[in-house]
């Protein structure tokens, strides 16, 4: 059962839509992602890289900056310490390519993920003392690394931590108290007092802020030619990558920097994405939001999950092409891998839940048998099957280690706060968490968690937003492709799903080497036709049409037969060309019939 809602929101339309130029329906779709007047839709459709936000407005930045320079003009060595997910491998490779570039001595060093888990620890503050480190950058995290910056301080390093993650805090009577790391600087937007104006960026744009705010200060003082500083916008296409692959909300600055940076990307110079992209068949000027998130970040993320992260690290600094190639298909072979034990994973999960051995409104599981490093992903695929929020977590044989993944209506960061006498470790965010627990914890854990949730049954029940209402006869080329001024599209600024109803079936057919895309002919109220696609779940589909029609109206449907069956749709509009022959077709999304 889905909850289909229309927005609902008002606005002179076809007012502003002569103002702005543009289709009164991509007004309304504006209005519906909270833009209101003329000058916010304006900077919307328009907007370039000069609306980005002042870096200097980041609480400690010209500080961190005036520190890193004091090291590096003094000869001292610096570690970078970044975390293992594509957001971290970008920010080191972003912090180590520019203060390189001005003459550091720097290196990168990295958690493993199943030895150290995640963030700074007080091996890699050893190791960098041994290796007569001064200062100490993090980027990806920290904010959370109380004990291992007093070890850092005791070692007599200076420590400058650049993160964006949910700063801890404690809480009485409502009261929030925030604890932050021992440190010489911290760079994040979440921190109180800081006041930079948005604070959804992700740690690889935290860091290419502080590389702009450092470049500042070489040329200020002139240390360096003017100019210089255009080294750091080179970067541009590591934060817009780094930023979709973190599921940041495409708004304010980020959709810019993702935006921009994706058109940077498409004329890429680095040797490595450029290979990555090569083994994984795609084009280069044709790379979205989409591929970012489904193809390349996974394929940089699998280092870190099955290998070590260094070689996602490596690949981005590699400028051999060969080796580049070489190096991108062992990723790309550790990516499917993973896709592999994701899928049993997420098997085991469901079969736990549909067993009743794991039950209730926030689900925590535990698998057994799955490598740590995929609790994140099934968790995420279970949340979206089941719509809850969920928690899976691992046994490492020295205590239990999990990620969580929520939903829209429930702060997991906050929830789980809550509980964390029960966690030996914890950190992330409203939407996803990272723990740690003792065994003997996760019963009373898991039951805190589900009585103190504070959802309904409603709460439960997904929810399809539909942007407008709108019939097929509305459709046109020119209006499907004007949509991509709205781009680019992913978290927070959602592709524009478009619903109808009244549509009948004059023939559904199956197609594809595996079965899996239904066609259907479709003819709405007027007698317009149009072919739908469908690319989920035939069986689910096909099950639901014979509940309510019985199996007799679908044969006739897959028949090619007058049938009974009509159906409401929502949609996302397309063209498609085959032979130099465009055609408008939709993409069906989701599908009910209409109440009676």
């Amino acid at each position: 059962m889905e909850r289909w809602i229309l927005a609902t929101k008002k606005a002179d339309f076809a007012g502003l839509g002569k103002q702005l130029g543009v289709d009164p329906v991509l007004v309304r779709l504006m209005r519906n992602r909270g833009l209101e007047t003329f000058e916010e839709m304006d900077n919307w459709l328009h907007a370039d890289v000069s609306s980005l936000h002042d870096p200097h407005l980041l609480k400690d930045a010209d500080r961190a900056a005036q520190i890193i320079r004091s090291h590096i003009r003094a000869g001292h060595r610096i570690m970078v310490a970044n975390d293992f997910d594509c957001d971290g491998i970008s920010s080191g490779y972003i912090l180590q390519s520019c203060l390189e570039h001005l003459g550091a001595d720097v290196y990168v060093d990295t958690p493993d993920r199943c030895r150290d888990g995640y963030g700074i620890n007080d091996r890699l503050i050893r190791e960098a003392a041994d290796r007569g480190v001064s200062l100490i950058i993090t980027c990806d995290n920290g904010i959370a690394a109380r004990e291992p910056a007093e070890y850092a301080a005791d070692l007599g390093m200076d420590l400058i931590i650049t993160d964006h993650h949910e700063v801890p805090f404690t809480e009485e009577d409502g009261e929030k108290t925030y604890i932050l790391p021992r440190a010489a600087a911290i760079v994040n937007p979440k921190q109180p007092g800081c006041m930079y104006p948005f604070r959804g960026i992700c740690g690889a744009v935290v860091a290419w802020k502080l590389m702009q705010v450092l470049y500042d200060l070489y040329e200020s003082s002139g240390d360096v030619k003017q100019g210089t500083k255009d080294y750091v916008w080179g970067f541009l296409e590591i934060a817009a990558m780094a930023t979709v692959a973190d599921v940041m909300e495409l708004r304010d600055e980020n959709r810019i920097l993702v935006r921009y940076g994706l058109e940077q990307m498409h004329h890429t110079s680095n040797t490595g994405l450029k290979a990555l992209i090569e083994v994984n068949q795609l084009k280069q000027e044709q790379i979205s939001a989409y591929h970012i998130g489904f193809v390349i970040g996974p394929c940089l993320n699998a280092s870190g999950r099955l290998s070590t992260a260094k070689k996602a690290l490596w690949l981005l600094q590699e400028q051999n092409p060969e080796k580049a190639v070489d190096m991108a298909q062992e990723l790309k072979q550790l990516n499917d891998a993973r896709k592999d034990m994701t899928a049993k994973g997420v098997e085991q999960a469901k079969e736990l839940v549909e067993q009743g051995m794991v039950s209730g409104k926030v689900l925590v599981i535990l698998l057994e048998h799955c490598h740590e490093s995929l609790a994140g992903i099934i968790a995420g695929r279970i949340r979206e099957y089941y719509n809850r929020p969920v928690i899976v977590v691992v046994d490492t044989g020295s205590g239990l280690k999990g990620s969580g993944r929520s939903i829209p209506v429930y702060d997991m960061f906050s929830r789980v706060s809550r509980h964390k006498d029960y966690l030996t470790r914890f950190g992330g965010h409203a939407m996803a968490c990272g723990l740690s627990l003792p065994y003997e914890n996760l019963e009373p854990f898991a039951r805190a968690l589900d009585e103190d949730c504070g959802l309904t049954d409603r709460d439960l029940i997904p929810v399809v937003n539909i942007d407008i209402q709108l019939p097929i006869g509305y459709l046109s080329e020119s209006l499907i492709c004007s949509l991509n001024l709205l781009a680019p599209y992913g978290n927070g600024n959602p592709h524009p799903v478009f619903a109808e109803k009244g549509f009948t079936v004059d023939q559904a057919r199956i197609l594809g080497v595996n079965r899996n895309v239904l066609k259907l002919n479709l003819r709405d109220r007027k007698g317009l036709r149009i072919d739908g696609l469908f690319f989920g779940d035939i069986e689910a589909f096909n099950r639901f049409l014979t509940d309510v029609y019985g199996p007799e109206q679908v044969d006739r449907m897959y028949g090619g037969q007058k049938n009974q069956v009509e159906l409401l749709l929502a949609y996302e509009p397309d063209v498609n060309e085959f032979r130099g022959v465009k055609t408008i077709q939709i993409i069906i999304k989701h599908y009910d019939v209409p109440r009676r």
